[in-house]
């Protein structure tokens, strides 16, 4: 027996208890329903645990891990006793389990996607705006139309910041860990119940990573975590940060993501047919494939052929500046014995990532590296397609920007996710219960035309309620964290109100995007916000990265006008930007407000979401809205440059902001009738959810890329890598041969209309004809073709272009010899009709053909004469 004298021992003296939560059995639909994905966008779901205790749900922002790790047994006790929520919960496992149950697949083909972030809800911080939530949408209608997709990304300890503001507006950024167990984030272990870990080398040390999933819906996210004990203190901090650190931690990061995930692949024995990169980011990912394929018995050439067929890159970067790039001092500790494990050369490999092999100077590229080794290459959108083909035009000598194989596809947004229950219910009440099935189908959007809109505006009122609700609870809590003066905390509160026009500005604040643009005439704007007949409220959110100090300067502008007299609750700042707060303000606002700098603008979603929500827009014609724009849904700034000066554009663009709002945005919201509606407020936005909404759906993103880049793959990849990679040696082999004998071709003889002296009659032949020695190439693998183009400022425009006629010969014209050595002689002859008058230039292009060729850029050999 132990005894003790209890005279002792008056200090407390506490010991560890621990008590494992436990769901009771018939609530174990909870959690299974909590740690996939699907909860996030399935309306039934998120009322259902929203129901258990709407104040923890609050809390813990709506994240259903954290939740039920925090009832207690009487919680759980109550819940069992609540014949609605049982029935509710068996309604709500019902639908999950339908929807899991799906065997169908949209298509065969298997893909692995492969991205820096992913934005699939405010819990879970792998994203830091538009490119990770544009990612966690596609993985969401993925899983919606069951494709067999399978995506990469990187588990990130602390993700991207969480803003705060100080009393001045200035930017800080603070960093919350990430608590795994509220995630719903699972190990992944091997059939031996062992966590499964990859490694990959850094100089003089390995660096290892555990591997995590994340269930959305019907597919898995598999996520890498450095921050584990096998790794130095240096290495752990990899994946603490979204973006952070300096560019080495940002180079160790791609490392793990594309060299890493694809190892990850390996590991889980996942086998994808096509890769889709989403930025640069993830370019590596080639890179190991390469090495997997030279290892198995492949050359370099062949095994890159076989990554091409089977790899499609997508560019969301305007400009050159934002492509990540690295010095070669950098890259060769980190993969000069990789590079030499692979028997490819340091000279080779640097080559895959400049335009200029050879020059030195000249930084690794990124997103050179990923267009080099991909067969397809898109866009964003239609402009940010041309802008692309431009920005990469030098790596392709010898092509016109516009004749490049780099094309588009528009982005869109989730449906489910970004659509509000009250619009959804009503779409389904008016367009039909299964019209969701085919959201890109306009004739069904068209029924909203038909309907009484007061109930639209009702729900718009609704949800603009719930804006003000949400704004207010911020806007306090920050005010009052800042120590701001009670009274005007109040007056500002108190300044809101759901009959007030209201405009809606949030997004990532890097400088292009303009965020101060309205704020360039601040007396007009006063006298615009304080009309008392007509009052007009802005709302501005938005995160800068902590080292874009231009960024931060703009928010820090904001604030300081919002504090002005004349603008206290016209103009307010919420701080600490994410999916929560965009979701309440594309559906609450009134207007979507967006003035990038044209022509950076790649694509843009959040106008996209409004559209779904009834929300009309306000912004530049670039991006989506050049192509979504339609006159009598929401208002457009010129696509065109009017000054090549950047601050006389702003000026006039801003002009022509405050013209719009004071002439034609204003007065058609308050021009409202007896019932409150404005008849032409409505017409728009009934105009915008029909024609606009369905346009810009991930659906239709979705059937994009299958119909554009993903099908063409598949069957590409078919012909390369059948029959133990046939294609792909055959291909290498030509493309071999070709480059070893191009330098030789020569031009015997020609016969070209004289333009010198004579101008060509309108509606007359252009006749020319050029006899080549193509050695022992066959004729059908070299081709001429005649180009005629306009000269214009930034190149050349191609109007015409023919492939000539082709004709083997066996001498040549007239008395002239064939030269000693010569190989087959092919004559190529132009006859063509000119139907067009002016100054134009011409010229003959040589290139090699063949059948197995994706574009005529998949083998970049290509002479003028």
């Amino acid at each position: 027996m132990n005894i003790q004298n209890i005279s002792e021992g008056a200090s407390p003296r506490w010991k560890r208890l621990y008590i494992q939560s436990k769901v009771p059995d018939q609530l174990k639909g909870l959690e299974e329903l909590s740690k996939n994905l699907w909860w996030c966008w399935n309306y039934e779901a998120i009322n259902l645990f929203r129901s258990i205790d709407p104040k923890l749900w609050t809390q813990y922002r709506q994240n259903p891990v954290a939740l039920l790790e925090n009832l207690n047994y009487q919680d759980y006790e109550r819940l069992l006793q609540d014949e609605d929520f049982m029935k509710q919960l068996a309604q709500v496992q019902g639908q999950f389990k339908e929807y899991m149950g799906e065997t169908k697949r949209r298509s065969p083909l298997k893909i692995g996607y492969f991205c820096m972030e992913y934005g699939l809800h405010s819990s879970l911080k792998l994203y830091s705006g538009g490119l990770g939530v544009l990612a966690g949408d596609y993985l969401k209608e993925a899983s919606d139309e069951n494709v067999d997709m399978v995506a990469v990304g990187l588990l990130y300890r602390y993700g991207y910041f969480r803003q705060g503001l100080s009393h001045y507006g200035e930017q800080m950024a603070l960093y919350d860990p990430q608590r795994f167990t509220y995630l719903p984030v699972e190990p992944v272990r091997n059939s031996e119940g062992t966590w499964i870990k990859i490694q990959i080398e850094l100089p003089e040390r390995m660096l290892y990573a555990k591997l995590w999933k994340v269930q959305v819906g019907r597919m898995p996210l598999y996520l890498l975590d450095a921050d584990i004990e096998d790794n130095q203190a240096a290495d752990r901090v990899i994946t603490h940060h979204l973006y952070g650190g300096d560019r080495e931690n940002r180079l160790k990061q791609e490392l793990l993501l594309g060299i890493g995930g694809m190892r990850a692949l390996q590991a889980l024995d996942i086998h994808p047919d096509i890769y889709h990169l989403n930025e640069g980011h993830a370019a590596f990912n080639s890179l190991e494939r390469l090495a997997i394929l030279i290892k198995d018995g492949l050359s370099y050439a062949q095994a890159v052929e076989v990554i091409r067929s089977s790899s499609l890159f997508t560019t969301h970067t305007p400009v050159p500046a934002g492509h990540d790039s690295f010095p070669e001092s950098m890259l060769w500790p980190y993969l000069s014995g990789y590079t030499n494990s692979m028997s490819l050369s340091w000279e080779k490999f640097m080559a895959l990532g400049r335009i200029k092999a050879d020059n030195k100077d000249e930084e690794f590229s990124m997103s050179h590296l990923a267009l080099k080794l991909s067969q397809e290459v898109n866009g964003v959108s239609k402009i940010h397609g041309e802008v692309s083909r431009k920005m990469f035009q030098p790596l392709f000598p010898g092509f016109e920007s516009e004749e490049l194989h780099i094309g588009y596809v528009t982005n869109g947004v989730h449906y489910y996710t970004w659509t509000s229950q009250e619009l959804q219910e009503f779409y389904e009440k008016t367009f039909g219960k299964s019209f969701h099935k085919n959201q890109s189908d306009l004739k069904q959007w068209e029924k909203i035309q038909d309907i009484n809109g007061a109930e639209l505006i009702k729900i718009k009122h609704g949800l603009k309620k719930k804006l003000i609700s949400t704004v207010k609870k911020r806007l306090k809590r920050s005010m009052q964290g800042r120590h701001e003066s009670p009274q005007q905390i109040i007056n500002i509160l108190n300044s809101f109100d759901e009959n007030t026009l209201i405009l809606g500005f949030a997004r990532r604040f890097a400088t292009y995007k303009r965020a101060q643009l309205l704020f360039k005439d601040v007396d007009r704007l006063a006298k615009i916000v304080n009309n008392p007949d007509r009052p007009v409220q802005f709302i501005f959110a938005g995160k800068a990265h902590p080292a874009d100090q231009g960024g931060q300067e703009l928010i820090r502008r904001i604030v300081e006008v919002s504090g002005r007299p004349e603008f206290l609750g016209k103009v307010v700042f919420l701080e600490d930007y994410d999916m929560e707060l965009a979701s309440r303000m594309v559906k609450g606002v009134d207007v979507w407000l967006n003035t990038p700098t044209r022509p950076l603008e790649a694509s843009g979603t959040s106008g996209m979401k409004a559209t779904l929500n009834g929300t009309l827009n306000l912004s530049v014609l670039d991006g989506w809205w050049a192509e979504g724009y339609q006159p009598n849904t929401g208002w457009a700034l010129s696509e065109e440059r009017a000054y090549e000066n950047q601050d006389v554009q702003n000026e006039l663009d801003a002009a022509t902001i405050y013209a719009i709002l004071e002439n034609e945005l204003i007065p058609q919201y308050y021009d409202q009738n007896e019932d409150g509606v404005s008849e032409k407020w409505l017409e728009s936005m009934k105009k915008t959810i029909a024609q606009i909404a369905p346009e810009f759906t991930m659906k239709r993103m979705m059937d994009d890329y299958f119909e554009r880049f993903y099908n063409k793959l598949g069957e590409q990849k078919t012909k390369i890598h059948s029959s133990d990679f046939a294609g792909a040696k055959e291909l290498a082999e030509w493309k071999g041969k070709v480059a070893g004998v191009w330098s030789q071709i020569r031009v015997l003889e020609k016969s070209i209309y004289d333009f010198a002296n004579d101008p060509l009659p309108l509606g007359e032949n252009f006749k020319a004809e050029i006899v080549l020695d193509i050695k022992d190439l066959q004729p059908e693998e070299v081709e001429v073709e005649l180009l005629v183009a306009h000269r214009g400022e930034d190149g050349h425009q191609v109007v015409l272009e023919e492939t000539m006629s082709q004709e083997k010969v066996e001498k040549l014209d007239g008395d002239s010899k064939v030269p000693e050595g010569t190989g087959t002689m092919v004559k190529y002859t132009a006859n063509t009709k000119i139907n067009f008058s002016g100054v134009y230039d011409y010229g003959f292009r040589v290139f090699p053909q063949h059948p197995l060729l994706a574009n005529r850029q998949d083998f970049n050999v290509v002479t003028w004469l």
